[in-house]
């Protein structure tokens, strides 16, 4: 999680007010001193510090807060409004109202702007319907053309390049031709970049946008880099146009505060985070969220948008259908489980939830998913008939399903406890839902059957 180092810090610190019936100059100046220490070590610009400390102290020692009923939770409220006010207040959009819309992707190299032109066109795809073309003019380096041409092929977006011969002003200007007689209504430009800034990267950028007139200008920018992210922004700002930032590995451990003052001190809105390495790893960047989840409260917003994009909605009608009908079997067990793991890894999940912690004790996302493979292998060595209704399952039945999955019995015992657990627990939210309780397990049409036949012996 990004920022996750910071978020420990100050909801530590927040911890220790929030319990508090008043509030003293003393308590203040303690909680104070923690908050800049943490914000200070995260790499957050001195300057920024120092004005959203003096911005939560004057605030906080107003007389509204100190007559409320509850300070603590107040000096939360503070806090947390700062922070949002700190990171850009509101979401910034691209302008898609030109066609075709021009994305300059500008940026240091290793920034990540060719995989980030590349998971921008997927999502204009996917959540805009545009058909965006992607501009391979980066011709210094030696893989970032093929590197774009395969992105392009992997979501089916086509890439427009003219080799490492031409000069890339003179393939953005014949780009914006092929685009217009294709009917393109995007257009994202995968610029080169230094290892620093100079003048002959910022006079061929200025060239290109004086040929292309961009809609948008996209710094693209390594959370990693710290507090140096202030001066590269400032740089390419001063030369550019600059619309937006794009920050790139935001799942690193990086202590994230070049990004919590890049907005603050350059005012280029963050429109943008990538968080990993998939092409949909990209999302909008979101103020209060980020303040939510930096101050432990969570992002169950972002949780519900990622649910509604990658889970299969027919999927999950057909479990619930089968839990209404009491027919829920293993197999939709593991169909649910599975559309869980699109969501991503368990842990950046809870994270989303309010309340949980940063470092979940003993928790670790590869035995989550080792857990997974085991209950996989588990029910695939099972018949159809014993998916359906595991209440048949019986020793002989489990020693045959241990065989065939290479596991012990335990681990049969295991899945068929956790599946009866998930039944309870599905009872009781359909229970308090105002649903009708649920068979406990599913029905064996046999067993009616047998019924009659012990009524005809006796």
């Amino acid at each position: 999680m990004p920022f996750e180092s910071l978020s420990e810090r100050l909801s530590a610190s927040l911890k220790k007010v929030r319990g508090q019936r008043t509030l003293t100059e003393e308590n203040m100046s303690d909680m104070l001193r923690e908050i800049r220490l943490a914000l200070l070590e995260a790499d957050v610009n001195f300057q920024v510090v120092k004005e959203f400390i003096d911005n939560v102290r004057s605030k906080a020692l107003g007389e509204d807060v100190l007559s409320s009923l509850t300070p603590g939770q107040m000096v939360v409220k503070i806090v947390h409004e700062e922070l949002v006010e700190l990171l850009g207040s509101t979401v910034s959009e691209l302008d898609l109202s030109r066609k075709p819309t021009v994305i300059m992707m500008v940026g240091l190299q290793g920034s990540g702007k060719t995989t980030t032109s590349g998971k921008l066109a997927n999502l204009l795809v996917k959540k805009n319907q545009k058909k965006p073309l992607l501009v391979a003019c980066d011709v210094y380096r030696p893989a970032a053309i093929e590197q774009l041409q395969t992105l392009g092929n992997s979501i089916q977006v086509p890439v427009f390049s003219r080799g490492t011969e031409a000069k890339p002003e003179d393939i953005a200007r014949e780009a914006m031709d092929y685009a217009r007689a294709n009917d393109h209504d995007v257009v994202i430009i995968d610029t080169a970049g230094r290892l620093h800034v100079d003048e002959a990267l910022m006079d061929e950028l200025g060239r290109m946008e004086a040929i292309v007139h961009p809609s948008e200008i996209l710094l693209v920018v390594d959370a990693l880099t710290g507090q140096d992210i202030i001066n590269v922004a400032s740089s390419f700002n001063e030369k550019l146009h600059l619309t937006g930032a794009v920050l790139t590995k935001m799942d690193g451990d990086s202590r994230g505060g070049g990004a919590l003052s890049i907005r603050h001190m350059t005012h280029v809105p963050i429109k943008f985070v990538a968080t990993g390495e998939k092409l949909e790893a990209i999302d909008v960047f979101h103020p209060d969220r980020m303040a939510d989840r930096i101050l432990g409260m969570g992002d169950v917003m972002s949780l519900i948008e990622k649910a509604q994009d990658v889970i299969d909605e027919r999927s999950v009608k057909k479990s619930m259908s089968h839990l209404q009908q009491g027919t829920f079997g293993l197999d939709d067990m593991l169909e649910s489980m599975r559309q869980v793991q699109r969501l991503g890894p368990l842990s950046g999940i809870l994270k989303m939830m309010p309340g949980m912690p940063n470092n979940i004790p003993n928790f670790k996302d590869e035995d989550a998913q080792k857990r997974l493979k085991e209950i996989e292998a588990i029910i695939l060595s099972m018949t159809p008939e014993e998916r359906r209704d595991p209440s048949i399952i019986k020793a002989s039945r489990k020693q045959r399903i241990a065989k065939g999955c290479g596991k012990e019995v335990a681990a049969i015992n295991r899945l068929l406890k956790q599946y009866e657990q998930s039944k309870v627990f599905m009872n009781q939210m359909n229970a308090m839902t105002g649903g009708k309780k649920r068979p406990s397990a599913a029905p064996n049409p046999n067993r009616k059957k047998e019924r009659h036949k012990k009524k005809k012996k006796r």
